[in-house]
């Protein structure tokens, strides 16, 4: 039943936009839009949310996705999308039926006992339907709304060029448009193959078996498509019904307990865990927790898990070398690193929670800080870190709704506790130690024959030492324009001098009454004065 997808190549950026009458209508309602928000002025936090909001429900759902990217976008502008609400108008009954049918390449009503008409909810990619196969089992349909593919497509293609217009403003230095276009792309292709999100519940399942109170709904791999998603219908209440799950026995303390245990078992055993668990993506079934859409996952590589709780060691025992260490080998650096300024950022940040029990400790506000603070010393976060961020960020949100004295900290403590005293970490561990002390020892044999080259190149005055000045970098730059000015104004006051000589010389005059060679040095001696004035003006200015 189940089919592959007939789109072309979708890893590939999509195409310039062609240039047809909808085209150039389009691109005109997103240039007035950003027009009409001054986007030459800059733009906020505030602004980008707003922009987003009338550019429509595409570009909402756009925003919502780069609301998860710490490491693309600064905290604030990640805050203000996360306030985002898709607020689109649902597909009929017969646009729906289209959809499943053309995937099918049957009727549907030979798929399905019964489907709803009136969907259970509705978005700007797609749309869930209750319905019951064949075969008895109720299940819900998640069918992509068509066409939407070509229009991001066509619409990420059009921000290409509306973006040229921010090359020149200020906001330029802040948001790097380019990346975040082609990460768009790339996030919202996956978003639009519902065989990722199957894939990403199997996964998720299979990580979970052991697990008595966790679940997610079970796919129908049978009758699931690209564009259309059959899963099983999940019953219970969601976390946004509080009273109801009082109402009905369940100890709110005790669901909120097992959701952070849970959820820190996906970070530090699995490395993929639910990027987005918002009460709306979390149901309670009986006895279980139920993680609902599963299509935005994160995963994180067994270096970055061994990183990950070494930084979290190294904040408990107030280690500023190790966190400095875990920073750069978990980041990509974007040009040279300030060294010092990085242990001074890292020791200010360290210092500030020092006096703080776990209890008081808030722990995805921690990590916030921590990608602001590698953001500004030019570090660029992996994406499975900055989804780990926004997914603790949003979990604490949901705690502290329903279990406000439960700490994501004390939980994660604990279970580092757990595996620091099985036997395959100590085992890893012993493996590691004596790994490194083998190297030392081998190193500690080259030290001798190392020494005597040095000396030996010493003696010969072949020996060169580099020296790096961390933090210069400003400063010698400063200087290099304050000399390059000084040179152009020296060199403007010598073709003055020179210039004026030749007024009284016995050159033959031009209509202006000055020799012609003496007219061209007075007017590079003016460009060269307005370079200097405009260096000197730039400078007053900042």
């Amino acid at each position: 039943m189940n089919k592959t997808s007939t789109r072309k190549n979708e890893s590939e950026e999509p195409a310039t936009a062609a240039r047809t009458p909808e085209n150039r209508h389009r691109l005109r309602e997103i240039l007035g839009v950003l027009l009409r928000h001054n986007i030459a002025g800059g733009v906020t936090p505030v602004k980008l949310r707003q922009i987003v909001e009338e550019l429509g429900p595409t570009f909402v759902k756009l925003g919502q996705i780069l609301s998860m990217r710490r490491d693309m976008l600064p905290a604030e502008y990640c805050r203000e999308l996360e306030k985002l609400r898709t607020d689109v108008h649902p597909l009929t009954y017969e646009e729906v039926q289209a959809v499943v049918e053309a995937e099918y390449e049957s009727r549907l009503d030979k798929v399905f006992a019964s489907f709803d008409k009136e969907p259970l909810g509705a978005a700007s990619i797609a749309q869930a339907h209750a319905a019951r196969l064949k075969t008895g089992e109720r299940v819900v349909v998640k069918v992509q709304r068509p066409g939407i593919y070509d229009v991001m497509a066509r619409d990420i293609a059009l921000l290409r060029r509306a973006a040229r217009l921010l090359k020149h403003t200020g906001t330029a230095r802040v948001l790097d448009f380019d990346t975040i276009l082609s990460e768009l792309w790339f996030v919202a292709q996956q978003e639009m193959d519902f065989l990722t999100e199957a894939r990403n519940a199997d996964e998720f399942r299979r990580l979970n078996q052991d697990v008595a109170f966790v679940d997610c709904p079970r796919i129908f791999h049978r009758y699931t498509t690209p564009r259309v998603l059959v899963m099983e219908y999940v019953d219970g209440f969601t976390l946004q019904e509080p009273e109801k799950l009082t109402q009905n026995g369940y100890d709110l303390n005790e669901i909120g307990a097992k959701l952070a245990d849970n959820y820190v078992k996906q970070i530090l055993d699995d490395g993929f865990f639910h990027a987005d668990p918002h009460p709306g993506n979390l149901r309670i079934r009986g006895k279980q927790i139920v993680f609902l859409d599963l299509g935005m996952m994160g995963r994180l590589s067994e270096r970055d898990k061994a990183l990950f709780r070494r930084a979290a060691r190294a904040i408990g025992e107030q280690d500023v070398g190790t966190l400095k260490d875990v920073l750069l080998a978990l980041g990509v650096h974007n040009g040279r690193v300030n060294h010092a300024r990085l242990y001074e950022d890292i020791d200010s940040l360290l210092n500030r929670y020092g006096g703080m029990g776990m209890a008081e400790m808030d722990l995805s506000r921690m990590m916030e800080e921590l990608f602001t603070l590698a953001s500004d010393n030019g570090i660029s976060m992996p994406e499975g870190v900055t989804l780990l961020g926004r997914g603790l960020l949003t979990l604490q949100g949901v705690l502290a709704d329903i279990a406000p004295e439960l700490n994501m900290v004390e939980i994660m403590a604990d279970r580092m506790r757990e595996r620091a005293l099985s036997r395959e970490e100590l085992a890893d561990m012993l493996k590691g130690g004596g790994l490194a002390f083998l190297s030392s020892g081998r190193k500690a044999l080259d030290v001798p024959g190392q020494l005597s080259d040095l000396l030996k190149m010493t003696v010969k005055g072949q020996t060169k030492v580099g020296l790096e000045l961390m933090g210069s970098e400003d400063p010698l730059e400063a200087a290099r324009k304050l000399v390059g000015r000084l040179a152009a104004a020296l060199l403007a006051a010598g073709l003055y001098v020179g210039s004026s000589l030749l007024c009284l010389s016995d050159l033959p005059s031009a209509p202006l009454g000055i020799p012609a060679p003496a007219a061209v040095g007075y007017l590079l001696a003016l460009v060269l004065t307005g370079y200097v004035a405009a260096g000197f003006f730039r400078k007053r200015k900042r």
